[in-house]
């Protein structure tokens, strides 16, 4: 029986992985409903889908309709209000805001909840890796550089003096842990949310990001050390389409995710 799927946020990571339900690149799944705080959002996404799946702007509501599967792709803050309802109502959640899970509460309450909580690899590589050695790992640093156009708008940028328009050439901008990291640059890297959950956790993953106005993708490294050797990874990812601030790789991770929660057969990696 296929999984019935619902998505929160209708923005772009949102519409793209409605459009790979709808066009059949997930098996096994059938997009049923869709939900955006801003009115009409989800009513536009939904006119432009074969499937027509009912759109809503109320929670509630949307939470009546029967799903096995929901999607989070809005933000933190709908992360942080709309999470631990649909697991406590028993359904799965996917999430692609995780840098909401930085607060130890909000992670805690949905761990003890009905439901199963998936998260994405995201824009990164080597999370298996990562996972297999958390317990000998000593230390772990990711450095972002996007152009800074990709970063404009973080809340970062209302007490700092940097401005980005006045960045010419490759700059630190930002040097500190993960749980602030993901607060300060909530939309540019959900990636240390992810590989803080996946290794030595969120105070101690070290965060880099660079503004380099050279870049035309975004890059992230990943240098991890402990009793088991080095690690390094990098990752250059073209933007998402539309978003600057999203690399495309997070998109396809998020179909792929959402494939292996659907689809029944063989499953490669941790």
């Amino acid at each position: 029986m296929a999984k019935r799927v619902g998505i929160i946020g209708c923005g772009t990571i949102g519409s793209q992985l409605a459009l790979a339900v709808d066009s059949g690149q997930v098996k096994n799944a059938t997009l049923v409903s869709l939900f955006d705080v801003v009115k009409g959002s989800a009513q536009s996404l939904s006119s432009k889908l074969k499937s027509a799946p009912k759109p809503f702007d109320d929670f509630g509501r949307f939470m009546s309709q029967d799903c096995d599967v929901v999607v989070e792709a809005a933000s933190q803050e709908a992360a942080r209000k709309f999470a631990k309802p649909v697991l406590d109502a028993g359904r799965d959640l996917l999430v692609m805001s995780v840098g909401a899970l930085a607060d130890k509460e909000l992670l805690a309450s949905l761990q003890s909840s009905k439901g199963r909580v998936y998260i994405p690899t995201g824009a990164i590589a080597g999370i298996d890796a990562i996972r297999a050695v958390k317990h000998l790992l000593d230390s772990v640093t990711l450095t972002t550089t996007k152009a800074p156009k990709a970063l404009a708008g973080a809340p970062f940028f209302e007490t700092s003096s940097i401005s980005l328009d006045e960045i010419k050439k490759s700059t630190v901008i930002y040097e500190g842990p993960a749980a602030d990291a993901v607060k300060k640059f909530p939309a540019n890297v959900n990636v240390a949310a992810v590989l803080s959950l996946a290794g030595i956790g969120f105070d101690r993953t070290k965060v880099r990001i660079v503004a380099d106005p050279a870049y035309t993708t975004n890059q992230h490294e990943i240098t991890a050390t402990g009793s088991f050797g080095k690690f390094q990874f990098t990752v250059n990812n073209v933007p998402s389409p539309g978003n600057p601030k999203t690399s495309y790789l997070a998109v396809l991770s998020a179909i792929e995710c959402l494939r292996s929660v659907c689809e029944s057969g063989m499953r490669i990696g941790s």
